[in-house]
């Protein structure tokens, strides 16, 4: 299990280490005792992913690929946006790993657990966790099922392509608040400090999204902290990966509700709100129902219990 609070995690030569001679004065501003301090590398793989998403969009827009547009929403368009962002994130860390002299698996996504148990109980638990606010807000006449929107073969493809849409955006969003990010911040501020300020800029992220609205980017918030906790004790994203990748396709696919405001086409059902927006979540969809919080809090206090934490981890502070 790699630490991802540690900055004790093995390293290599770096080429962001301090120049010769004592670290003081205007020097200091830059590095610490071992490398570039923390915000200055943040920086650093910021630019490098604004570099290469825009490079990315460019390209796709030479080549005439489909693009995803708030009025334009199918998944083949989605698939192109989320894979230039996951792309843009893994690379920017994979440049800066050569840089630091580490190995990208610390930065969040170890190949050796790639694809593995973690990811597959996250998928089940992403599954579970959007069921368990579905049948909540049903069981209080807020959700109805409808009836089938496709059929026949269509359905299984959609099912495939609305898949790799989500594992893609589980990848780019999960990577890129709480892989490279998470790891630096952490280094600098500590684990928790970090995720939280992390965990709002993911909130705020959202308010990009149609009809979005300030409970859903506080459920975003919530549910993201919840990420940071599966971090915390699996020691790396592969969990949180599988979670977000399967909670996103039941609710978009399977359940066929909004997503973060966004209802997009190739759906499984039918389905249909009624009631307060307190109970449904209006059109922001399940996240802005305040059985997303329920649900939420008995996930994290589930998980905390069968996933403890490791003494070694917690001693090095919050």
């Amino acid at each position: 299990m790699v630490d991802l609070n540690s900055e004790s995690a093995p390293q290599q030569r770096s080429a962001l280490s301090p120049p010769g001679g004592k670290i003081g004065g205007a020097t200091a501003i830059f590095w610490n005792e071992h490398e570039l301090r923390p915000g200055w590398r943040l920086a650093i793989y910021l630019v490098l992913f604004g570099l290469l998403a825009s490079a990315g969009i460019l390209l796709t827009i030479a080549a005439r690929l489909p693009q995803a547009t708030q009025t334009n929403l199918r998944p083949s368009g989605l698939l192109v946006q989320e894979g230039i962002g996951m792309i843009a994130a893994l690379l920017a860390a994979y440049v800066m790993g050569l840089l630091e002299g580490r190995h990208f698996g610390v930065y969040g996504l170890p190949r050796a657990e790639a694809f593995g148990a973690r990811f597959r109980q996250g998928l089940v638990w992403g599954l579970a966790m959007i069921t368990a606010m579905i049948l909540l807000i049903h069981a209080f006449g807020g959700y109805s099922f409808g009836e089938r929107a496709l059929a026949g073969a269509v359905v299984w493809g959609y099912a495939v392509l609305w898949g790799i849409v989500f594992l893609c955006v589980g990848f780019f969003e999960e990577f890129f608040f709480r892989g490279y990010t998470q790891y630096t911040l952490a280094s600098g501020i500590r684990f928790w400090p970090a995720a939280t300020v992390l965990s709002a800029v993911f909130g705020a992220f959202h308010r990009a999204n149609t009809g979005e609205d300030a409970v859903g980017m506080l459920s975003v918030f919530v549910i993201s902290m919840f990420f940071c906790l599966t971090l915390r004790r699996t020691g790396n994203l592969w969990f949180a990966v599988g979670v977000h990748a399967s909670f996103d396709w039941g609710e978009t696919f399977l359940f066929s509700v909004p997503n973060s405001g966004i209802v997009a086409p190739g759906h499984l059902l039918n389905s249909s709100f009624r009631g307060p927006a307190w109970l449904t979540g209006g059109m922001v969809g399940p996240e802005g129902s305040v059985m997303a919080f329920v649900v939420i809090a008995a996930a994290a206090a589930i998980f905390s219990r069968m996933y403890p934490a490791r003494q070694d981890v917690e001693r090095e502070g919050s």
